[in-house]
């Protein structure tokens, strides 16, 4: 059994040599290994405590070891974990209930991540399609990332994602984000659907703009396709609202969900419009492990906890948005609420790994840009410890 005093026993150093012993290479793993965590703080095998500004890549919305969390988790443990969707589930009644109430739309499917959530869109924008005489094309953004299962990997739009994975499952076509003018060209009877993210993350956390997200909704109202918006990474808090399509006063036809949504125990989640939604009867999709009790039980809290901070989600991300733009070497910072991209006139990941060995984790997530997504729950004083590390970082 692992315990506290067990890990402790060895340095980080030994489990990244056992890591290369028994797990696959795909993954480029600092060599930091922890035992537990508190807040938005972790602590390694060696007791050395770091700033956590990535959260688990915007999952850990209510940081580590969150008594609320926990409660749930160990209570439901105590109970049962998992019955399969064979049965009904009170857990995953009173979370699709929370999900239908915050969002506005009327129906929800719960699978293990975000990758399958869109894999379930995808599949749900193809069967409406097929049964309202359109068109199997669904529209994609370049630079953007749905997943990495086929169909999901399909839909992202950056070629190196592909590479070796070929062929793809066909039927995407790409445009550039932002330019709505070339959606606009590209739609027509063929178009299932399209597909974007509100917030590209993985893009370097470059958000759409008002107008190119209105008019892709009129431009699916008029045509008749789906208009889908992938929130695995900018839904459930983490852009200063619970959704962050409530804040372009949109009202898309579906949406994906997972990071966030159990807090750091896996679940995903789509969203839809009854009309959309009724397309997947029994036996067009399903989830062995999606809604079990166990993950609906931990999303009823982290929604619940999530609606009440808000506020303070707006005012750490003002706090942290002013103080990045008055660190030196920084050209631009992007994004929205705790979900926030710093380009620097330097390269990014020599820039994340000197902030590690000062015990603050973030993101390169490309060449010259950080990504940070600390937990919703991040305080004043971790705001400012944060910026004055990078500080000290990007002057050296």
């Amino acid at each position: 059994m692992l315990t506290w005093e067990s890990l402790t026993m060895q340095t980080n150093e030994h489990y990244a040599k056992e890591a290369e012993e028994c797990l696959f290479a795909n993954y480029k793993r600092a060599p930091v290994a922890f035992t537990h965590g508190r807040g938005a703080r972790l602590f390694d095998v060696e007791g050395k405590s770091y700033l956590d500004f990535i959260g688990g890549v915007a999952v850990s919305s209510l940081g580590h070891a969150h008594p609320a969390l926990v409660r749930a988790i160990t209570h439901q443990a105590e109970r049962y974990l998992h019955v399969s969707n064979l049965y009904q589930l009170p857990e995953q009644i009173r979370a699709a209930q929370a999900l239908t109430r915050i969002s506005g739309l009327d129906r929800v499917f719960f699978c293990n991540s975000g990758t399958e959530a869109n894999e379930a869109a995808l599949k749900l924008a193809r069967k409406h399609a097929v049964e309202h005489g359109r068109g199997h094309r669904i529209l994609v953004a370049e630079n953007s990332f749905h997943g990495r299962t086929m169909g999901a990997l399909a839909a992202t739009g950056n070629p190196a994602y592909h590479k070796g994975f070929e062929p793809l499952p066909e039927g995407f076509t790409f445009l550039p984000y932002n330019q709505l003018a070339a959606w606009q060209q590209a739609m027509g009877p063929d178009v299932a659907a399209v597909l974007v993210e509100p917030i590209q993350g993985e893009g370097g956390v470059v958000p759409g703009t008002l107008e190119f997200l209105h008019g892709l909704e009129l431009m699916c109202r008029k045509q008749g396709a789906l208009f889908m918006l992938d929130e695995v990474q900018t839904g459930i808090g983490r852009t200063g609202a619970m959704l962050n399509f409530h804040t372009h006063g949109l009202l898309p036809d579906v949406v994906t969900l997972a990071k966030g949504l159990g807090g750091g125990v896996p679940v995903g989640a789509v969203l839809a419009r009854a009309e959309a939604a009724a397309v997947l009867v029994p036996g067009t999709h399903g989830c062995t492990f999606g809604g079990n009790a166990l993950a609906c039980a931990a999303a009823c809290v982290v929604l619940e906890e999530v609606e009440q901070i808000l506020p303070e989600v707006e005012l750490r991300s003002r706090q942290l948005v002013g103080g990045l733009k008055a660190l030196p070497k920084v050209k631009e910072v992007r994004g929205a609420g705790l979900l926030l991209g710093v380009e620097l006139e330097v390269e990014a990941k020599p820039v994340e790994l000197a902030c590690l060995q000062q015990q603050l984790m973030l993101n390169a997530v490309r060449s010259h840009t950080l990504r940070l997504a600390p937990p919703l729950v991040v305080t004043q004083l971790d705001v400012e410890e944060a910026l004055e590390i990078l500080g000290r970082v990007l002057a050296g």
